[in-house]
């Protein structure tokens, strides 16, 4: 209690209700109290794991006998890794999945992929699911250079290659240490390996891992929840950040990196390769394949070493302004559809 989380404000014309805890159904109580006052004409809500379905549910209900908003799910995950693993789980994930989905007037997703395998998961109509490109993290706080990022961090290697966000199985982050592995002695030692985020639970070994490398003293293990006022200083030391994803819906991982221009190494996924189309820091390596992944960290190095810029400008497309107007688009749709 009383940690300081998020860093980012609203403006002061936006009115927020902020104390939704999946735990607690007296918050749910409160939030409902803040919707049936403030009279919302559509509610957003975001689908990625149903960890939070009971609580999703209960607004999702309370919306449809009361409030009467068009409720929108932003579909950031079809069905969780771990949960689609388990029986019991996924069974679970389904069910409360599509009882909150019936009461949904539109779906958004951030490619055709993914927009495929919602309808197909779900038996969605097309028609509900609108394609909107997932907007560019650029709220962030800019000022660090990348020295007095390092200096903060206590990082003296002259080259940082960065892993963030949630620590999943699904990430590849073993994928990742073994690509540190294969680079050229002389790079790897003038190099830094940054591995940071929260531990979900179900990524075992990495410690091991990290361990028995023969590069363990160029990698640092940061498996802790990072805050808001925290991810400047992680983006502004990188040079390069590693997205070694074995499977994914969409990366906000990625939308932080061009935030901070920085060049991404990702997996050429279907939906990754969609999404990050435009921008042009986007290097794709095959699923899994760690001698590909040090060859462009290989490549970018040496950029490095010639004393090149590497920076790169958000695509219109992933920008605020566009993704603002393509919302705008689908509550028109929806409003008309209800008239």
């Amino acid at each position: 209690m009383g940690r300081q989380d998020f860093a980012i404000g609203f403006s002061p014309e936006i009115k927020v209700f902020d104390g939704m805890d999946w735990n607690s159904p007296l918050s749910w109580i409160k939030a409902y109290r803040f919707l049936k006052r403030e009279k919302p004409d559509v509610i957003i809500m975001a689908w990625w794991t149903s960890a939070v379905a009971h609580m999703e549910f209960f607004l999702a209900q309370a919306n449809s006998l009361s409030i009467k908003a068009k409720l929108v799910l932003e579909m950031h995950e079809i069905v969780d890794p771990l949960e689609a693993g388990k029986l019991p789980l996924r069974l679970y994930s389904r069910i409360m999945g599509k009882l909150i989905m019936n009461r949904a007037s539109a779906f958004v997703v951030h490619s055709d992929t993914v927009s495929n395998q919602a309808i197909e998961a779900y038996s969605l109509k097309k028609e509900q699911v609108f394609i909107i490109p997932h907007g560019v993290y650029d709220s962030y706080f800019h000022g660090y250079t990348q020295e007095s990022a390092r200096k903060e961090l206590g990082i003296k290697e002259e080259f940082v290659v960065l892993n963030f966000g949630m620590i999943r199985k699904y990430k590849g982050v073993p994928c990742l240490i073994r690509a540190f592995e294969k680079l050229p002695t002389e790079i790897a030692l003038k190099s830094r390996l940054v591995i940071a985020g929260e531990n979900w639970g179900d990524e075992e070994g990495l410690d091991d891992l990290i361990k028995a490398s023969p590069y363990s003293k160029q990698i640092t293990f940061q498996a802790e929840f990072v805050p808001d006022s925290a991810v400047a200083k992680y983006f502004s030391a990188a040079d390069v950040v590693v997205l070694p994803y074995l499977r994914s819906a969409g990366s906000g991982v990625a939308s932080l990196a061009m935030g901070y221009g920085k060049p991404i190494i990702i997996s050429d996924l279907e939906n990754i390769k969609e999404s990050l189309q435009e921008y042009k820091g986007t290097m794709l390596v095959p699923k899994g394949d760690e001698s590909s992944i040090a060859e462009k960290i290989t490549e970018l190095f040496a950029q490095h070493k010639a004393g090149k810029s590497i920076s790169y400008a958000v695509p219109n497309v992933c920008g605020w302004e566009n993704v603002s107007d393509l919302f705008q688009q689908l509550i028109r749709q929806i409003s008309k559809i209800a008239e």
